[in-house]
């Protein structure tokens, strides 16, 4: 049965339909690939039960001749930044021990009405406040790719335990959710496809909230295809939102492989950063040769706010983080420290229920936005922003779509990096779409000198995701990546 967690959402849809397996016997070769990889601690909540129960729902949808979704009977994972009734829902924090919503995110119901079938809830960076899944309060997650000295990898973050999941055969498809890179920067780390829509896309409802104006929900899949599959069934208009944009959702799928010839490509010169390894810099060089060869002409472009993205970054989510990770005081729901009185409970609850990273981010935040301070952090940092979305503006005036790396670098082992600054450091080709609510992809596209993946990255104009998975699946064709790790379930 191992040979079924092998198969891509795509080819698994036509084989159910064609009979040659039931929903049922997927989802449980998918069930037995969870209990075979638990130390990679990918997961925070199994499921198996109502992963079944909607499987058997999708195979009597199947023999009924019923109405299907996109997704019926496929099984997938969902990070736990997501909430999901009836099932804990953590953020990966102590804060929200015993949480349970009573309610659906928007996202993760359309999924369920596309007929997805649900493994479980995933491990992440708490609160979406890393970028190596190593804050969460459940630990971290292992990354399924291994370095040649043995010691085990981070899987990029927070998007960690989607991206250890679905790299390691282990579903089918997972939810991330991106607020300066936290789907594209763990699937180019792991070798997989990370899609970040235009902000406003899919709806924020029913997500933990990081920072506001920056969170947005996406697909990580081991294609292209498979990712214009989910991103389809995820995206919608939603009247709870009011940042959902009432836009008609495309036919994403219809847009891959169509091709390229004639695209504009940008390549940004201050996509070159100091330090950057020379391996770094010949797959982004190879990944040009690759669309110029698909017909596509790309040429030099002018970013010239990109070095003031990640200090900017830096100043706005925390800012966003400190007014959202207000309302866990311990009064309504989650963790609650008793103490002599209310304000001394407020204060046990959160210094007992928020991890290092996240008080980091919170006390950032707070004093960016506290009197005296303001003006010269917040509004000059939003100010920035503007700059930045500016920039890309202009851009696009000119080329379809902006080429650059992912990630300044490979999968680093657990605990190798320490300073936050350093870490932060890991977002420094993702933070600008993100700042500018821009549609960007990472699609692998080779390996290091260790055997570890790489990524490319693609951005593009609001609301053309189109457009970002037609040069997504030229550079898939080009590059051939087949590798897989080395914990991937059957190998």
């Amino acid at each position: 049965m191992t040979e079924l967690t092998h198969l891509s959402i795509a080819d698994a849809a036509a084989k159910l339909d064609a009979g040659e397996f039931s929903a049922a016997e997927l989802t449980d070769a998918h069930i037995s690939a969870v209990e075979a990889t638990r130390d990679l601690n990918a997961f925070i909540t199994e499921t198996p039960d109502r992963a079944r129960d909607m499987a058997k729902a999708s195979d009597e949808r199947r023999s009924k001749k019923e109405p299907r979704g996109p997704l019926d009977g496929i099984p997938l994972a969902i990070k736990d930044l997501f909430c999901t009734e009836g099932v804990l829902s953590t953020a990966g924090s102590h804060i929200l021990d015993g949480f349970t919503p009573q309610y659906e995110s928007t996202v993760t119901t359309n999924l369920w009405d596309a007929g997805a079938v649900m493994l479980g809830k995933l491990n992440m960076d708490e609160f979406a406040m890393g970028s190596s899944n190593e804050t969460s309060y459940y630990g971290p997650v292992k990354s399924p790719w291994k370095r040649p000295d043995g010691k085990d990898l981070v899987p990029g973050g927070s998007s960690g335990g989607s991206a250890a999941t679905v790299s390691a055969r282990v579903a089918m498809g997972a939810t991330g959710t991106d607020t300066g890179g936290s789907i594209r920067q763990p699937a180019a780390f792991v070798g997989i496809v990370g899609f970040k829509p235009t902000y406003g896309r899919c709806s924020r409802w029913g997500i933990v909230a990081f920072a506001s104006s920056l969170d947005q929900a996406g697909p990580m899949t081991r294609t292209v295809e498979d990712a214009a599959i989910m991103l389809g069934a995820m995206a919608s208009h939603d009247p709870k939102d009011s940042t959902s944009v009432p836009r008609d959702v495309p036919d994403y799928r219809a847009a891959v492989g169509t091709g390229i010839k004639g695209l504009k490509v940008g390549i940004p010169a201050e996509y070159v950063v100091d330090g950057m390894p020379e391996e770094i810099g010949r797959i982004w060089d190879e990944g040009r040769k690759w669309l110029e060869a698909a017909g596509a002409e790309c040429r030099e472009i002018s970013l010239p706010h990109t070095k003031y993205a990640l200090p900017a970054y830096y100043i706005i989510a925390p800012a966003e983080a400190s007014s959202n990770l207000a309302r866990y005081d311990g009064v309504r729901y989650g963790l609650r420290v008793d103490g002599s009185d209310l304000t001394e409970m407020y204060e046990k609850t959160r210094a007992e229920g928020f991890g290092p990273e996240v008080q980091r981010r919170v006390m950032i935040g707070t004093y960016a936005l506290s009197a005296g301070y303001y003006d010269a952090y917040y509004l000059k940092a939003q100010k920035v922003r503007t700059r930045i979305a500016d920039d890309f503006r202009a851009a696009f005036a000119e080329v379809d779509t902006i080429l650059t790396p992912t990630a300044p670098n490979a999968a680093f082992a657990v605990g190798e990096v320490l300073d936050p600054i350093q870490m932060y450091l890991n977002d420094v080709f993702t933070v600008p779409a993100s700042l500018a609510g821009l549609p960007a992809i990472s699609v692998p596209a080779g390996l290091n000198a260790d055997g570890l993946p790489l990524g490319l990255h693609l951005i593009g104009r609001p609301f053309d995701e189109e457009t970002v998975l037609r040069a997504a699946a030229a550079l898939e064709d080009a590059a051939g990546f087949d590798a897989a790790p080395q914990y991937a379930t059957g190998d």
